[in-house]
């Protein structure tokens, strides 16, 4: 049987819903699926198997949150994912490493195995330099060193999954890969899935409408841009009739509940935490409008937001910054803010927040533009090949069909 492993260093799986789907397809078309990934206060097992697919977590320190913080996760994770990688080797077996970015590193974790014939895959998931000045605001030594790692990552690779055209682009230009090495798989969630429910009438609090955030909260983020597009909605513009839920947790999550307190609006936020299964559903169900606060900068631009896919499939309008790939994937979707600040992220809110009719309009775009454009199994096919071109001879002829379990 052919084998692979798949190494994630910032989320657990089945958290991570890119990763988890792309294991869940190889498992479909006949590959054996390790995954190397965290271990988190939701997932605490070091090993676990959950269909068919065997799951080894390492330890790892809190998200970076300064640049020796940096060093340190991933330093530890690097320690980690050498220790369980060869003990994936001797359980499990593999002929393919898939990493998964960021950091730019695990290249280093695979090359001892490149060396004795392993085939490697970069799944590219961020844009680590623009990352980096995104959550630090500079570049300077460490920002040319993520510079040179990425390079050597995209050398490194038999094959580049990228996570939309302007990755593939990156790839191709500045990492030096011939295009038809380069595979773009957006991250579509599976709508088998993510499906409406019926709504939680109780999360309104009374209110007409409900704004809602769902995703990792990290620095980078720009929830505490939504805190205080909350804040001008309720003094600026004296609207009051709304809920703000925000479903998601990380490292930012405190901050942001900090500032709400600071400006007096905490009342009009409820912060959920992590939530999944039907209770994740109840809740997107509920959303009238969805918010994606992420701050325009140059990692920003570049990023195909999951929120994205994730509210259209559900037919939810969408308020956003006027980010370049956000922009491409949504067009007409989409409410965009007139302004990089959150006094124009408020603006936008409220568009939809007090005509009805457009939200109405909107949403059916959303949808359709999701039923039409966004679909996974297309997304999974093209996966699937790329791995299936890779496959050790041996196996050439043992090709599985791929399905849905």
């Amino acid at each position: 049987m052919r084998s692979c492993v798949i190494i994630v260093e910032n989320l657990p799986v089945p958290l991570d819903r890119r990763v988890w789907q792309e294991a869940s397809a190889l498992r479909d078309a006949g590959w054996k699926v390790s995954v190397i990934c965290p271990r988190t206060e939701k997932y605490p097992l070091e090993y676990e198997v959950i269909d068919d697919i065997a799951i080894y977590r390492h330890p790892l320190p809190l998200e970076a949150r300064g640049r020796f913080g940096f060093i340190a996760e991933y330093g530890a994770a690097l320690f980690h994912e050498t220790r369980l990688l060869a003990k994936v080797l001797r359980r499990e077996g593999f002929d393919l490493i898939q990493a998964c970015n960021p950091p730019d590193l695990i290249f280093l974790v695979a090359a001892p195995y490149r060396m004795l014939g392993k085939r490697f895959v970069f799944d590219h998931h961020d844009v680590t330099p623009e990352l980096f000045t995104a959550k630090f605001g500079q570049k300077g030594v460490l920002h040319a060193l993520l510079r040179m790692m990425e390079w050597l990552t995209f050398k490194s690779a038999d094959v580049v999954i990228s996570a939309n055209e302007t990755f593939r682009q990156i790839a191709i230009g500045r990492g030096g890969k011939q295009p038809n090495d380069v595979i773009t798989v957006y991250s579509i969630p599976d709508k088998s899935r993510l499906q409406r429910v019926e709504p939680d009438a109780r999360l309104r609090n009374g209110k007409a409408s409900v704004l809602g955030y769902v995703g990792i909260v990290g620095d980078q983020d720009g929830l505490d841009h939504l805190v205080r597009a909350v804040y001008l909605l309720r003094t600026k513009h004296q609207f009051t009739d709304f809920q703000a839920i925000v479903v998601g947790d990380g490292p930012a999550l405190q901050s942001a509940k900090a500032l709400a307190q600071e400006l007096g609006v905490e009342e009009s936020i409820t912060f959920t935490g992590y939530l999944s299964g039907e209770q994740l559903l109840r809740h997107l169900s509920s959303f009238d409008i969805g918010v994606m606060p992420d701050p325009v900068n140059e990692y920003n631009d570049k990023i195909s937001m999951n929120k994205v896919f994730e509210y259209c499939a559900l037919g939810i309008p969408s308020v956003a910054y006027p980010l370049a790939e956000t922009r491409h994937l949504l067009g007409d979707a989409g409410v965009f803010s007139r302004t990089t600040e959150p006094a124009g992220l408020a603006e936008a809110c409220l568009t939809l927040l007090r005509d009805k009719s457009l939200r109405k309009r909107t949403s059916a775009h959303a949808k359709r533009l999701s039923d039409t454009k966004f679909s996974w199994d297309r997304e999974r096919s093209k996966y699937v090949a790329a791995f299936e071109r890779l496959a050790p001879k041996s196996f050439e002829g043992s090709h599985v069909t791929v399905g849905t379990r």
